[in-house]
């Protein structure tokens, strides 16, 4: 039961990308339970109706987010996972942080591969971003696999770079950038403005 691609922001072969909505909560959850030995240590989704309403208008109200669902377009939209473009900083950087999970139902099959393909182009392009982060803990394989398949490049090692499950952890920070065409692609940065802003996790 394939589903119609004008619902998506973007669409491939197996997947397609679109915004949280409040009624999705259900499904979501159902998915984030079933999938709690997948995602911990590595990963603290919300896990309740309540939770989920928080997290999603958060997003939805936030113009340093962008957030998407990913879902099957062969199961009629049933959701897949989701990714997340937090901390979107503009001005001379033009960066965003990338934040993602798969539902256990969906991994090791491609679709997350699938949905950072349709992600990059709206964030280097419609988005108009110059640069995505991605914060990686070093003993979660499928992650760094995820973003090397990608295109990302390792970039360093933060060691207690951010607070999960009751403790600073280590993170490797993976980066990708946008095709350079020429100088000119880049835009400048607005008046008095000397570089990147300091915004919340």
């Amino acid at each position: 039961m394939s589903d119609d691609p004008g619902r998506y922001l973007a669409a491939g072969p197996r997947v397609g990308l679109r915004a949280y909505a409040l009624d999705d909560a259900a499904e979501f959850t159902a998915h984030v339970r079933a999938g709690r030995a997948l995602h911990r240590p590595w990963l603290f989704p919300p896990d309740s109706p309540e939770a989920y309403a928080t997290y999603a208008r958060a997003i939805l109200a936030d113009s340093a987010r962008e957030g998407f669902l990913v879902c099957e377009r062969a199961e009629g939209g049933r959701l897949a996972g989701f990714v997340n473009i937090n901390n979107i900083v503009r001005g001379a950087f033009l960066s965003g942080t990338l934040g993602y999970g798969a539902f256990a139902h969906a991994a090791g099959r491609g679709v997350m591969s699938e949905a950072l393909g349709l992600l990059l182009p709206y964030a280097f392009g419609p988005l108009g971003l110059h640069r995505l982060e991605a914060n990686i803990q070093p003993g979660n394989a499928p992650s760094r696999a995820l973003v090397r398949r990608a295109g990302f490049r390792l970039e360093g090692f933060s060691p207690a770079m951010l607070f999960i499950d009751g403790d600073w952890r280590d993170h490797e920070r993976w980066a990708i950038t946008a095709p350079r065409t020429g100088p000119a692609d880049r835009p400048a940065p607005p008046a008095g403005s000397s570089g990147p802003a300091a915004h919340r996790l």
